[in-house]
């Protein structure tokens, strides 16, 4: 890999105006995290950043990582290898799906850009972070530098550290976020303005996500929403496909059925039931995901359910 390559790790992304009309002087943008990258999308390209970095300058020529079936980290993890050179090994979730690759877009996108798998049932998944585990990884594939599962990790929050510009700190007095790992609002929360407000919004059941942004971030100025409107992970439902494709014919802002479009109906939800102050001014962070959205439209196919339309 040429440390040329790794140049282009260095950008930043564009702030766009959703144009709807909201109450009380509030203004609302997304910030284009989805649009960093055509492969390595959103926060997952903030993670691997410096990731990439250290298993570069520590000589690993394959990278490991976790994640199920419809993982938009092991995606990304794939495409990254590809571009800057390394072997990547992706350990699924789930053994009922080996034989259908073909069928899941995501992980026939990981396989086309060379990325081995290795499918284990849910109970061995749970022993992901495992030293025992880790090891008998090692002897079946030689040494490999770990990600883990999300790719959140100390190197992974410092490049989320780098989403706000000092321009979004000055402005902003809200920035939200959708959580999956929470490693990108800790990076957020570490790097913001101590006056502004972070939120998080969880995709996830439970209240445990607490405890990771406490590990990770410096700051007390966020708080989190872990009321899953919408199921739990991964779960839609007709209003929220409806959500999504009358926001995109609003904006021509596509988002994710799984984070980002979750968190910004909470979000003009939270406006309608005046959590925002007069004049507020919101930063979304879009983190992209957007390639998911072939492979729930082919479920929600099959379902005969509606499906996300983001046509030009």
């Amino acid at each position: 890999m040429k440390a040329a390559s790794l140049a282009a790790f260095f950008m930043e992304s564009v702030n766009q105006k959703v144009n709807i009309i909201l109450p009380k002087g509030i203004e609302l943008f997304i910030k284009r995290e989805d649009l960093l990258h055509p492969i390595i999308s959103g926060n997952k390209y903030r993670k691997l950043k410096y990731n990439l970095v250290a298993a570069k300058d520590q000589g690993f020529k394959k990278l490991l990582t976790f994640g199920g079936a419809f993982s938009n980290h092991i995606a990304a993890v794939a495409g990254a290898g590809k571009e800057f050179g390394f072997e990547t090994i992706g350990i699924i979730r789930g053994e009922e799906i080996k034989d259908k690759i073909q069928d899941n877009p995501s992980l026939q996108f990981a396989q086309e850009n060379g990325m081995q798998f290795h499918f284990v049932d849910r109970t061995t998944y749970k022993n992901k972070t495992d030293a025992t585990f880790v090891e008998e990884l090692q002897q079946l594939y030689g040494d490999f530098y770990l990600i883990p599962e999300g790719g959140t990790n100390a190197l992974a929050i410092k490049g989320c550290e780098e989403i706000l510009t000092e321009t979004d700190k000055a402005y902003f007095t809200h920035v939200c976020c959708a959580m999956g790992t929470a490693g990108t609002i800790s990076g957020i929360i570490n790097s913001s303005n101590e006056k502004q407000q972070i939120i998080g919004f969880s995709s996830l059941k439970g209240a445990f996500l607490y405890d990771v942004i406490r590990n990770f971030a410096t700051k007390d100025n966020w708080n989190t929403y872990c009321d899953n409107i919408f199921g739990g992970y991964g779960k839609v439902s007709d209003p929220l496909i409806q959500f999504l494709n009358e926001f995109y014919r609003n904006t021509t802002i596509p988002l994710d059925p799984v984070y980002t479009g979750k968190m910004m109906y909470r979000i003009l939800d939270l406006i309608a039931k005046d959590y925002f102050a007069p004049n507020a001014k919101i930063l979304a962070i879009h983190t992209g995901g957007l390639q998911g959205i072939q492979g729930m439209n082919k479920v929600l196919n099959k379902k005969h359910k509606q499906t996300i339309v983001y046509n030009d």
